[in-house]
């Protein structure tokens, strides 16, 4: 039988079906209780799991990276959080037993997060549910009975896999992984991909439909797994198998080399970051620079405002370990489905069209001072340049500019070191933006598409609405002409143009952005060998005969119709 699900991590396994079930964390909740009693009780939890997650992390780090091993440490960090723990102790004082105080303060912050449209913000909600069952197991003094014991070539198959799940992975024996829930961008799926394990998830009610023993394909590619296939299936897939094996060995080859076309022209394959921790994966994948460092998380996983010196000291470490790599640091890019609990904000009937991004910084200008500062002290320590979010008009870049320039003038009288030709760019993800590229182009250093947005503006498609999800495509041909004019623009103003939306990262958009002229493909870290690789297929001549012919063309199923046909050439 044929599952469709979600690709969380790319491979082909085929294996014995092995189901993982959680144990039962129910219990009733005390009549009555004592405050100090319970918070007593609350940090000897906390405890306990910290000094058990930095075993399993330093374990973990045999078999993955140091970033990967990290995750888990990122763990501790919430469990320590004083924000976290304040807001479980203010409910422990209102009566209420560690167990429950917990589980509605972590409750909370997973609604919060899952109701975000960014889905790195989405993921964070699981890693909040991991470390809630986590505490309550020590809380309850529940036995862990999760034993992860299995023969060689195993699927295993679970609800949802958690970063603390698949530190217990044996990943000589595991082939593939199939849950009910769960994102590419989780921590749980940057883990699997770090293991090298196939893995694929929205199988809802798998669990129910699958027994142990049941023999299993999962195709981590496209997103299918096969229960019990018939011999043809089967046959097929180790064929598939055999190839995909072949490809990663020809990828990898391409982790640490010059980003090149087939006929020798430059590019750069950089990576989009979300968090500082990102950063060593980034490096250990060969990227040629960050294209999108989102700073948005130095805010958000605080309960009041970083100062200056707290995101000086952040970007400081991202620059000195990229190793006098570019780093491109996008300022705040607040709003929308992105608050900040501690700023009271205005409600807005449609906050994606309201005070978000660079509106925010400028309407807030002293949280904007406070980031640019600590971005030009910063930038004594590498290659670093700055990127302004969700740019409409002349107005907002002129008004940065003269922030920035006042705030140069300050540090050089205050005699602080910092790159006085730092360079200023901005994100062209707007309709608005893209429609006057060529006079941006003349105010700022360089553009960087944000083709995730720009797509969801140009179309007028929310990309969480599945109802609309058939206009949000990269390949539309209004997009794809928005695509061109913009780089267009920065080819003729000779500056760089990168993207950083998903639509960089897609095999099919390549020899069209090759052709458009692109400089900059921002990638997840672990897509960096994989595009390199494909650029590397791809001659300048080729690209521009298919581009020529694709901009003919009038619908999006025509453009998907032509590049399916050339399929061969693109993979």
């Amino acid at each position: 039988m044929e599952y469709r699900g979600l690709a969380l991590s790319s491979g082909i396994g085929i294996g014995k079906i092995k189901k993982i079930t959680e144990c039962d964390l129910s219990y009733k909740s005390p009549k009555s209780t004592d405050s100090n009693t319970e918070k007593l009780r609350l940090s000897k939890a906390i405890d306990e799991f910290c000094q058990n997650t930095e075993l399993i992390a330093k374990d973990l780090l045999q078999k993955l990276s140091s970033k990967d091993a990290e995750i888990l440490k990122g763990h501790i960090s919430m469990a320590k959080d004083p924000y976290f723990i304040d807001q479980i102790h203010t409910l422990i004082d209102q009566a209420y037993c560690a167990e429950d105080a917990l589980s509605m303060t972590c409750d909370q912050l997973i609604e919060t997060f899952s109701n975000m449209d960014d889905p790195f913000m989405q993921e964070r909600s699981q890693d909040i549910r991991d470390l809630k069952r986590s505490l309550l197991k020590k809380l309850l003094g529940v036995e862990d009975s999760i034993k992860i014991t299995a023969e060689f070539e195993t699927i295993i198959v679970l609800s949802e896999l958690t970063p603390s799940i698949i530190s217990k992975l044996d990943s000589k024996n595991i082939v593939g992984i199939i849950t009910e829930k769960g994102g590419s961008t989780s921590h749980s799926a940057i883990l699997a991909r770090g293991l090298g394990i196939p893995a694929i998830s929205s199988f809802m009610g798998i669990m129910d439909m699958v027994n142990d023993d049941d023999y299993g394909i999962i195709d981590g590619n496209n997103g299918l797994a096969y229960i019990n296939p018939d011999n043809a299936t089967l046959s097929s897939y180790q064929d598939k198998l055999r190839t995909w094996q072949e490809k990663v060995k020809i990828n990898m080859a391409f982790a640490n080399k010059t980003s090149l076309t087939g006929d020798g022209h430059c590019k750069k394959i950089y990576c989009n970051i979300g968090q500082i921790d990102d950063i060593q994966q980034a490096m250990e994948y060969g990227a040629d620079g960050i294209g999108l460092f989102r700073t948005e998380f130095l805010f958000m996983h605080k309960d009041a405002l970083p100062n200056e010196e707290y995101q000086f000291q952040a970007y400081k470490k991202v620059i000195s370990a990229m190793q006098g790599k570019e780093v491109i640091i996008r300022t705040l890019d607040i709003g929308g489905d992105k608050t900040l609990p501690y700023l009271k904000a205005e409600e807005e009937s449609n906050p994606f069209l309201g005070i978000r991004g660079i509106r925010f910084c400028l309407k807030h200008d002293q949280i904007f001072k406070s980031q640019l500062r600590a971005i030009l002290r910063a930038s004594a320590y590498g290659k670093v340049k700055i990127m302004l979010p969700m740019i409409t008009c002349l107005e907002e870049v002129r008004q940065s500019k003269k922030i920035l320039s006042d705030l140069m003038d300050n540090l050089k009288n205050d005699n602080i070191d910092f790159d006085k030709n730092i360079a200023l760019g901005c994100m062209i993800e707007t309709s608005s933006a893209a429609f006057i590229a060529d006079s941006l182009a003349k105010e700022v250093n360089f553009f960087s598409i944000g083709s995730n947005d720009l797509i969801q503006y140009i179309m007028c498609s929310d990309r969480t609405n599945t109802d609309v999800d058939y206009l949000s495509s990269c390949f539309q041909p209004s997009v794809l002409r928005a695509i061109k004019h913009i780089i267009s623009c920065a080819n003729e103003a000779s500056i760089p143009v990168g993207m950083c939306g998903e639509a960089a990262a897609n095999p099919a958009m390549m020899p069209l952005l090759i052709a458009f002229g692109l400089d900059e493909f921002s990638v997840s870290p672990s897509l960096v060998s994989e595009c390199r690789c494909k650029l590397n297929n791809w001659k300048l001549k080729d690209a521009l005969y298919i581009a020529d012919h694709v901009m003919k063309l009038k619908t999006k199923s025509e453009v998907l119709s032509y590049l399916d046909k050339k399929s061969t050439i693109i993979q």
